[in-house]
């Protein structure tokens, strides 16, 4: 028998001795009048009544010493002989372990070393723990194991704990300045007939009630938020969940956190403007500051954000014209550059992966702005320049965190983009958007200026310089084998249909 299987025979033991003493070991409620926090901050001698999780125990006979964790903090809790009740003493050595919940009360004390501690005169068992704790110092070592068990994660290390607080406050903070601002938060659709609003794969399903195909959303409901604004809302934005069948990295999830803002008789450069001072305030409120390391870069938010122009910057960086090199140039460069890319997709996606080939050399914060119409079909064409859009994406370390644009609202032109870009996906390209006919309709009645901006969860990320999954409080996973194979019958056959072969090999 292993040692842990051992721990846990021993709680379970522990557990029927307790239930046949008439105490129930997981009661409904305990009534807890402070916080570990709150008795910390106490005035010593006085009473206390708290409850939290034993995370050390160290019984020395006549004394016992262990540390309570509640969602506020830790707090010393002695066990003293002629102090507390020997009853109390008896409980606390013979069916309490580490990781227990328990309830106490006593009086606050300072130890001879000066530690803030509760004196126990009545300890109570309000949540029985079976399985052991890992080790304090150890922890969860596997990466794979920290986010599946990420309780524990989130328990062992107090980082990772303050790090959820944080983004918390992160989208906290970007509402309450929207809403400052005058925008209205609104909830819009997650499943859609069409996935519309971005250039991307979309997660495909069924609506057995109507029995039609559905997409779950890969946007921020954009194309309904404009709808919103066609409807006389001036400023409107949603915080949610979208949803894009994508590659996974440091940068990219499948699901993730997403924030756009609409915001009618404004333009692109209002929208810089306003996102530059978001940013900021988000830096300043939750990270306290405005200087950061990210990824290899040094980023600093009080410095003057740069402009960047797509074609000046990439015939800077690579020698191509844009506007006057072919597929087959493109595709040269993209090659001598050991960038990979989809040979399927036309020249303009092609030149997209040499801007992003171009973008990890930007430390920013900064601007990008004069991107192709073609990369761009819900944005409104440069009068001064009709190959262009008025666009802007946020560039922090190399990476995009923030895109926005003047949005198109010439329903006639609108229309024969979603026509170009219904062309491409007949072709090939995945990521090309469907002819979302009720847009078009919508816009056929009038939509005022507009700019819209959306930024997701890859902002804290970067701020916080860790990895997209690292940030999620419970990222997707691989079920484990054994579960696999359990729910997938089918699956499981065929690998014991193989075993059987190679066996008999």
């Amino acid at each position: 028998m292993g040692r842990e299987e051992q721990i846990i025979n021993e709680r379970v033991k522990k557990l029927d001795e307790i239930r046949k003493g008439d105490i129930n070991p997981y009661p409904d409620k305990y009534d807890k009048k402070q916080t570990c926090l709150e008795c910390v901050e106490s005035k010593i001698k006085g009473k206390v009544k708290t409850a939290g999780r034993l995370m050390t125990k160290r019984d020395l006979g006549k004394i016992a010493f262990c540390v309570l964790k509640d969602g506020t903090g830790k707090i010393q809790i002695v066990l003293q002989d002629g102090e507390t009740p020997d009853k109390v003493r008896e409980f606390f050595k013979k069916y309490t372990d580490i990781g227990d919940f328990v309830g106490v009360e006593g009086e606050v004390i300072k130890t001879k070393t000066g530690e803030i501690s509760i004196l126990v005169k009545k300890i109570d068992l309000i949540s029985k723990s079976i399985l052991p704790l890992p080790e304090k110092w150890k922890g969860l070592q596997d990466e794979e194991e920290r986010y599946r068990k990420r309780y524990l994660d989130i328990l062992m290390n107090d980082e990772v704990k303050e790090m959820f607080i944080k983004k918390s406050k992160f989208w906290n903070t970007m509402r309450s300045f929207l809403i400052e601002k005058g925008f209205l938060e609104v909830e819009t659709p997650v499943l859609e007939t069409s996935a519309g609003g971005a250039a991307a794969k979309p997660f495909k399903t069924h609506h057995n009630a109507l029995d039609i195909d559905v997409y779950m959303r890969i946007s921020m409901g954009e194309l309904w938020q404009k709808k919103l604004m066609v409807a006389g809302y001036e400023k409107t934005f949603e915080i949610g969940r979208q949803f894009r069948n994508e590659g996974m990295d440091i940068e990219h999830l499948q699901d993730y956190t997403q924030m756009e803002f609409y915001w009618g008789y404004a333009n692109y450069e209002d929208g810089m403007k306003l996102v530059e001072e978001m940013y900021k305030k988000i830096a300043k409120e939750v990270f306290g500051s405005l200087k950061f390391d990210i990824h290899g870069h040094k980023v600093d938010f009080s410095k003057k954000w740069e402009i960047y122009d797509f074609e000046k910057l990439i015939k800077k960086e690579t020698g191509v014209d844009i506007y006057k090199a072919d597929t087959k140039e493109v595709k040269k460069k993209l090659n001598e550059l050991k960038v990979d890319y989809d040979d399927s997709v036309d020249k303009w996606r092609l030149i997209d992966q040499l801007w992003k080939y171009c973008r990890k050399k930007i430390s920013g914060p900064g601007f990008l702005t004069g991107q192709p119409v073609e990369l761009s079909p819900l944005a409104k064409r440069n009068p001064e320049d009709k190959r262009k859009v008025e666009q802007f994406q946020v560039i922090i370390a190399g990476s995009e965190v923030g895109n926005g644009y003047s949005e198109l609202n010439d329903p006639l032109d609108q229309e024969q983009r979603f026509i170009e870009q219904a062309k491409q996906k007949e072709a090939g390209d995945s990521e090309s958007m469907e002819h979302d006919k009720s847009f078009v309709e919508a816009l056929k009645y009038g939509m005022p200026p507009t700019c819209g901006f959306g930024t997701s969860e890859r902002l804290f990320s970067f701020l916080s310089n860790k990895p997209m999954r690292e940030c999620v409080i419970f990222p997707l996973m691989r079920p484990e084998e054994g579960d696999f194979l359990e729910r997938n019958p089918t699956v499981a056959k065929n690998q014991e249909n193989k075993k059987d072969k190679e066996d008999k090999k």
